[in-house]
């Protein structure tokens, strides 16, 4: 499946604990990446600064459902089940 414009789920609910251009302490889980535009559109996608670690998620039914809300449910729920305990 290809990316749905104007989703960017993938790009808020999970953490990253690495740096990430514009984000260099990383990014916490459900909170919207940097380089996100007003629309939800990665502005670096396709660009040599695109983190090989966003690159690596590959679209899928499973984990983006049929809208951005779905998405956001999915992925935050798998975000808040793989979590390390604390």
């Amino acid at each position: 499946m290809k990316c749905r414009p104007h989703c960017g789920a993938c790009c808020i609910a999970p953490q990253i604990s690495t740096p990430i251009p514009n984000m260099p302490e990383g990014k916490p889980a459900g909170v919207p990446c940097a380089n996100l535009d007003d629309e939800f559109n990665c502005t670096i996608w396709n660009t040599a600064s695109f983190p090989p670690l966003c690159h690596k998620f590959q679209a899928n039914i499973e984990h983006c459902g049929e809208t951005q809300q779905q998405a956001l449910t999915i992925l935050s729920r798998w975000e808040q089940q793989t979590a390390p305990d604390i």
